[in-house]
């Protein structure tokens, strides 16, 4: 009996290792790869409780629509994206494998621009891009809640070096944490007087709406931002962020159907109170749940706008 007892648990990893040889290959990116792998087909794509993300990461190309934004940041789709080159004279797209490079054209205009000016006003060689959206928006399987119509990215705060990385660096390269272990201020081994014209230079575009950083650099911002200061007003806290800031465009002019977020409070947001709820125990040391919270919500097609079944049913983009 005890014999059999202790066997039980290999006969099990047998059986699970059985099991994954059966798993299709096609689940495995290649790390840095340029041609995203599908995910397996789903059992039953029609079934109206399935998680729109499912959806929408089985989508390696955009719409062949007219771009557009459809819905909220978090809970919408995009119609007609567009890549960001992953290679441009100012900077670089980082995590190839993830297929988040896509955008509406004028958020790949406006990152371009902001790279140009990381280099001309900071000195840098320009910057390193993470997620922007994937190839039709959407709730996306990891990651962000938000990056769902096009309108959002994310730069690191690392400069881009000045050599083209491989493709196997994008993957296994590291963000530089620039915040301080005890949460409070920036790491000044890691902060330089060079970010914070970065970060005014994508906050001075028009565009920009607002521009999500931890909350230990919008102090360091605060602390450090010279001249008008009128851009400060834009620069959000915001859970995270050790590693990048957060670029969101406001809705274009015109466009029906996008759903625009409320104005931020007046004001540069520099006030201690501004930063009281930040940097209380509850929020720096949060308490661990007496029991696990709920899993979360995942948002079903049904949930998100009409016209994102009508996107994701949409023919695939050709390449140019």
């Amino acid at each position: 009996m005890r014999r059999a007892i202790l066997a039980a648990p290999v006969r099990l990893a047998s059986l699970l290792a059985a099991m994954m040889s059966l798993v299709p290959a096609a689940v495995a990116q290649d790390k840095g790869t340029l041609d995203p792998k599908p995910l397996p087909p789903l059992a039953n794509p029609n079934d109206p409780n399935l998680a729109a993300r499912e959806l929408f990461a089985r989508k390696l190309r955009p719409s062949a629509q007219q771009p557009r934004p459809i819905g909220f940041y978090a809970k919408g789709c995009m119609a007609g994206g567009i890549s960001l080159p992953i290679n441009g004279p100012s900077w670089q797209v980082m995590r190839l494998s993830r297929n988040r490079a896509w955008a509406l054209p004028a958020t790949v205009r406006l990152i371009e621009r902001v790279a140009d000016k990381a280099r001309e006003q900071a000195g840098w060689n320009g910057i390193l891009v993470g997620d922007m959206s994937q190839p039709r928006g959407g709730p996306m399987l990891t990651g962000h809640a938000s990056h769902q119509v096009g309108l959002d990215a994310d730069i690191w705060l690392t400069p881009m070096p000045n050599r083209q990385l491989s493709r196997n660096e994008r993957e296994e390269m590291s963000a530089v944490m620039m915040v301080r272990s005890d949460r409070l201020d920036i790491e000044p081994s890691a902060w330089t007087p060079t970010h914070w014209k970065v970060i005014r230079a994508a906050a001075l575009e028009p565009q920009v709406d607002r521009i999500f950083v931890n909350a230990a650099i919008k102090k360091a911002l605060c602390r450090e931002a010279k001249g008008d200061r009128s851009w400060l007003h834009k620069v959000r806290p915001m859970y995270g962020h050790d590693y990048h800031f957060h670029i969101r465009l406001r809705c274009p002019a015109g466009i029906e159907g996008c759903e625009a977020q409320a104005e931020p409070p007046p004001g540069e947001g520099c006030d201690a109170s501004d930063f009281a709820y930040w940097f209380s125990d509850a929020v720096l040391h949060p308490k661990p749940p007496l029991k696990p919270p709920p899993p979360r919500h995942q948002l079903t097609l049904s949930e998100l706008p009409a016209e994102c079944r009508t996107v994701l049913n949409a023919p695939d983009k050709k390449p140019d």
